[in-house]
């Protein structure tokens, strides 16, 4: 089965919604035997018609030369391509309107083939902060070990502070933006549009400097980043495009120049995702819009009962940036909906963060988010316990922060969960 995309785009003059497409686009039931839903590929290997045919498929794959025009690439092997994954990726860039997409076994495998993909030793990386826990040790531990420099922009930084942090690294060795917005865990946003004028304005013809944003937090279906100047979007798949807590994922999408090296440091890393994970993610793409919806009104009911509580010090939640708040301007600009994670410092330390989270009965304890269940944890001694104390507390990880993943649960059950465990405080 070749690479083809079922390209019905208007339907009485108007362009069909992404939810439409993720019902059918890039597959034709007629290409197996009938079948509604793609089949799962459980093969490695591909035969050729012919060796010319083979040839001709490896010289593509490999930029050994310049693809014919509407030439399709043939299936080889299953570490390079197979079918369920070329009718995801398809699927995936319809939301953030990409121009091609690269689905990976992990978020972490997508992240770290992309730094490694675009980055040489030597190379300066400008962040936002705070990360991931296990983007920030890849930053921090791993690419370091290869002479790769990396500067940290405070959380919520504007010009001034991103000035600052390129003038405290060598501009002239800066090679890469990554950005996390909103951040894990704190919500805090990073104006993609800042950033992406500052890599402009360093690069040059022969040395671009791509914008990465890791979009997992508000998913495809709440921000947009290539709408502000990105130039690739990083997806924990895992997360709200799984959204089931039963499969491991990641993708990075965007235009062609830049993920094309991704695609190919994925073929000799061996990180592509595989045909039974390809398949569940098509399976979650179509009801993708459903979940996060439902989940992003229930977290909005329970942000505002937070947000009262007398046990409850401090809620970090996007729908409750206010005007007179730095961040309004970036959040009214950038995103499309508050999403559902919010966080949260109870009133006290870590003893008083476990007290709660102990005695939580339908939100179960536990890592990740996005999922249909609603889930909550302790960054500080979890997701990011390999980021130092002093750190943590600089960038707004406090010993009493909870992490709340908020599900498509009925909200006046999980307001009630909330309200006994906080009494346990």
């Amino acid at each position: 089965m070749a690479r083809k995309h079922w390209t019905e785009a208007e339907l009485g003059g108007a362009p069909l919604h992404p939810e439409t497409l993720m019902m059918s686009y890039g597959y034709r039931p007629e290409w197996s035997e009938g079948a509604v839903k793609p089949p799962i590929f459980p093969t490695s290997t591909y035969v050729f018609e012919t060796a010319e045919a083979g040839k001709a498929f490896f010289e593509a794959a490999y930029g050994l030369r310049e693809p014919e025009p509407d030439e399709e690439g043939g299936l080889i092997y299953g570490r390079i391509n197979h079918p369920g994954m070329e009718i995801l990726e398809d699927r995936l860039c319809l939301w953030d309107g990409a121009e091609t997409c690269a689905v990976f076994e992990s978020g972490m495998a997508a992240i770290a083939t992309t730094l490694l993909a675009h980055l040489s030793p030597g190379d300066v990386l400008l962040h936002s902060e705070p990360l991931y826990g296990g983007t920030d040790h890849f930053v921090h531990h791993v690419l370091h070990r290869f002479g790769i420099c990396s500067v940290g922009v405070p959380p919520g930084g504007g010009a001034d502070e991103i000035a600052r942090a390129v003038a405290g690294a060598d501009a002239a060795r800066l090679a890469l933006v990554y950005l996390e917005t909103p951040a894990n865990p704190t919500n805090t946003l990073a104006d993609i549009a800042l950033y992406a004028d500052v890599a402009r304005r360093h690069a040059t013809p022969e040395r671009p400097i791509p914008v990465v944003v890791d979009n997992t937090f508000l998913g495809p279906l709440f921000q947009h980043p290539l709408e502000h100047g990105a130039d690739l979007v990083i997806y924990s798949a895992t997360k709200y495009i799984g959204g089931h807590s039963d499969v491991i994922a990641g993708a990075c999408l965007g235009a062609a120049k830049y993920v094309e090296p991704v695609r190919a440091m994925r073929t000799f890393m061996g990180s592509m995702g595989d045909p039974w994970t390809s398949w569940l993610l098509l399976r979650s793409l179509e009801t993708l819009q459903l979940r996060m919806t439902r989940q992003m009104e229930n977290a909005r009911c329970l942000a505002d009962f937070l947000c009262g509580h007398p046990k409850v010090e401090r809620v970090y939640y996007l729908g409750h940036i206010g005007e007179d708040d730095p961040q309004y301007d970036v959040y009214r600009r950038q995103c499309l909906a508050p999403g559902a994670m919010i966080s949260f410092d109870v009133v006290g330390g870590e003893a008083e963060a476990f007290r709660f989270l102990n005695a939580l009965k339908l939100v179960k304890l536990a890592v990740s988010l996005g999922g249909t269940e609603s889930l909550a944890e302790h960054p500080a001694t979890m997701t990011h316990a390999d980021v130092p104390p002093a750190e943590q507390r600089r960038m707004g990880i406090t010993s009493q922060l909870i992490r709340f993943s908020v599900g498509v649960e009925h909200p006046d059950d999980l307001r009630r969960d909330l309200e006994q465990a906080l009494a346990a405080i």
